[in-house]
């Protein structure tokens, strides 16, 4: 199998020569990058969009973007080295904490740290910050949506074997050496090349485009003003707890075998059924 090649066998689909980056005037510029950043420009663009339909100011929302996108990458990177300190060894060379090239970005630690910085900003500007968290969460879930897609062409974030319809191959020279489990190992074919795995980007792109459905479908019939923000909150988690149980990548509490992923996204749903069921009671009191 060619290193360039991704394939989904049982679907039919044979990709070849995808590329990780293109050369613009002789730099090199990472398809991951780009794609994340276009997940970014439209997720805003959706925002500011519900804002007006909402009577909202969307100005807003672009002036939240600045600081929420900036606090949020640096949040991701954060709970990303926070969690994978001994697995990558960053005690041994700290300067790699701040080479992103080869991914390290937790959306998780984006959400928890744009989500702080809204309140922030909400309490500067003196507007509600559940009113701004209901317009934001559908942008929000636009940009993970794309942005899952920058991890295909980066061959990352897949789940343990499968042969399933949606099982996809990548060849081992393109995916990283860590990311291989033992147990992903063991069903590699001798003298294939190739790994068959889950496409657990696919999973969470597909599941974050339907909550984005929802969430818009839901703005209109809120009981209260926080309401589409802890849906997102429940719906991503959801989605992640049993989607992170299959990747072979995950980022685990120190001291354990469980995905702090994982749990974080089983105590948001959890969150989110009871402040749901607080607050409807409260209206109805």
């Amino acid at each position: 199998m060619n290193p360039t090649d991704i394939s989904f066998p049982h679907l039919g689909i044979y990709l070849h020569q995808v590329p990780k980056s293109f050369t613009v005037f002789g730099f090199s510029i990472a398809l991951y990058g780009v794609i994340i950043a276009c997940g970014m420009v439209f997720g805003i663009l959706l925002a500011s969009h519900v804002a007006k339909q909402n009577g909202f100011d969307p100005n807003l929302v672009w002036d939240f973007a600045v600081y929420g996108i900036i606090f949020g990458v640096i949040g991701a990177r954060v709970y990303y080295v926070i969690f994978a300190w001994d697995k990558n060894q960053y005690q041994n060379n700290l300067l790699s904490i701040f080479n992103t090239r080869n991914g390290g970005l937790a959306i998780y630690g984006g959400v928890i740290a744009a989500f702080l910085t809204l309140a922030v900003f909400a309490r500067k500007r003196k507007i509600s910050f559940f009113t701004m968290a209901d317009i934001c969460v559908p942008g929000l879930a636009l940009g993970q949506v794309m942005g899952r897609w920058g991890n295909f062409f980066n061959r990352e974030a897949f789940g343990q074997y499968t042969d399933g319809l949606f099982a996809m191959r990548l060849p081992i020279a393109a995916v990283r050496s860590n990311d291989i489990s033992a147990a992903l190992a063991a069903h590699i074919v001798a003298g294939t090349g190739y790994i068959q795995v889950h496409p657990t980007f696919l999973y969470e792109s597909c599941w974050n485009l339907v909550l984005i459905f929802i969430l818009l479908f839901w703005e209109k019939r809120k009981k209260f003003e926080g309401e589409v923000f802890l849906l997102y909150l429940g719906g991503y988690g959801l989605g992640r707890s049993w989607i992170e149980g299959l990747r072979t990548d995950q980022l685990l509490i120190p001291g354990t075998n469980m995905a702090v992923s994982q749990i974080l996204a089983v105590l948001l749903i959890f969150f989110t059924v009871t402040a749901d069921f607080i607050q409807r009671k409260r209206k109805i009191l």
